[in-house]
């Protein structure tokens, strides 16, 4: 995919794959017989739904940080380095709107709201506040239940017990329905993530819990909260099965969560699933020096040569799969395949393009009106409450 010096970050500029990590990403998927049944099993135009789905949620960040830079906005909280534990995640599920899985994305999961079916200019709409935002202008974090998406909550964690009530109500009426949700690596130090993760336990929800370990809990680094290697034991401490996966790795992701949801549908609920990635930048965009600061440089080298969507896109194109269809020798399926992934960048592009400027024009023309204050803030319109 084409590298934006002013918003990338500069390990992603300059990016290349080297034959040594193409061959371990192939081989995490190889290795395990189970993940690579289910990701094996994937039609051509599965995976490439699973490349539009990572180049969106780039573009969509990068979109964010052009009105970061113009001064529309003030500040936007990335998914940069991390769309794989997003967008694998998401496309495991059955998403059928309202009658199909549930998630509950942080903020820094916004990927899971257009792969849900959200428009894309509805997710940017919601930092403009205009009144035609999923929120009508009040909060920047948007959900909507008719695509399945539960609207993140800022006070870190609280969603984790949110979304165990909507597992809750799957398993009380035998829906076969799986709700999701997302847990940072900080969240999980928050006493009601340990009660939301004991009631999910003990009940058998049916609900996935990705342990979405970026490394670092807002400017605190993850061996400064965390005295445990990684999340590996955090299954045995509840009575719940447990898979690793490759954050970087959308494949990975895929068919651990695509394992965990079938489990849940079986009835052996919760599962957790512990994806190890890392936060290419800030908590938000006003701190990426401070970021930048918390970890030595060699750090974000490694991660960066791990960049989630090169490392598809290479997969991909130099893979056995045609995904233009037709049999190809080697060579000329890598060069169609290529030529395939850049018609797909291409539509992306336009499609954010064109989602940022209907934004725009929103934001010119249906800002809310103050009166609009006092709407839904009551179950009783305030015209009821004046009566009184």
């Amino acid at each position: 995919m084409k590298r934006y010096a002013a918003f990338d970050p500069p390990e992603y500029v300059g990016w290349a794959s080297s034959p040594g990590q193409l061959r371990r990403f192939r081989a995490t998927i190889e290795e395990q017989p189970d993940r690579r049944s289910i990701a094996g099993a994937l039609a051509a135009e599965d995976l490439l739904a699973l490349y539009r789905g990572l180049l969106r949620f780039r573009l969509h960040d990068i979109a964010l940080q052009r009105w970061v830079k113009q001064g529309v906005i003030s500040k936007a909280w990335l998914g940069t380095g991390e769309e794989a534990v997003t967008i694998g995640a998401v496309h495991a599920l059955r998403r059928e709107g309202g009658a199909g899985d549930v998630v509950g994305p942080m903020i820094r999961n916004a990927g899971a709201c257009h792969e849900m079916g959200m428009p894309m200019t509805d997710m940017l709409r919601g930092y403009l506040a205009t009144s035609d935002s999923p929120t009508r202008g009040r909060d920047l974090h948007v959900g909507n239940l008719r695509y399945g998406i539960v609207a993140p909550i800022s006070m870190i964690g609280s969603l984790a017990a949110v979304m165990n009530g909507f597992a809750l109500g799957f398993k009380q009426r035998h829906e076969p329905r799986v709700a999701l949700t997302w847990v940072g690596d900080g969240a999980t130090k928050h006493g009601e993530v340990h009660e939301a993760f004991n009631f999910a336990a003990v009940q058998r929800l049916p609900i996935v819990f990705v342990i979405q370990n970026n490394q670092v809990a807002l400017g605190t680094t993850f061996r400064q909260h965390h005295r445990a290697p990684d999340f590996s034991g955090s299954g045995r401490a509840y009575g719940v099965p447990l898979l690793e996966v490759d954050g970087n790795h959308v494949l990975d992701v895929y068919a651990a969560c695509h394992l965990a949801a079938d489990r849940c549908r079986r009835g052996e609920g919760p599962v957790f699933v512990a994806a190890e990635t890392f936060r290419m930048g800030g908590h938000a965009t006003h701190d990426i020096r401070e970021a930048r600061r918390t970890f030595d440089r060699s750090l974000f080298e490694a991660w960066g040569r791990r960049d989630p969507i090169g490392m598809y896109e290479e997969y991909l194109a130099t893979g056995p799969v045609s995904l233009g269809g037709g049999e190809h020798d080697p060579a000329s399926r890598e060069a169609r395949n290529r030529q395939v992934l850049e018609q797909i960048e291409a539509a992306v592009v336009d499609e954010v393009e064109a989602a940022a400027e209907a934004a725009l024009a929103s934001r010119r023309t249906a800002m809310p009106a103050p009166a609009d204050a006092e709407a839904d803030v009551y179950a009783t319109p305030c015209e009821e409450l004046r009566k009184t």
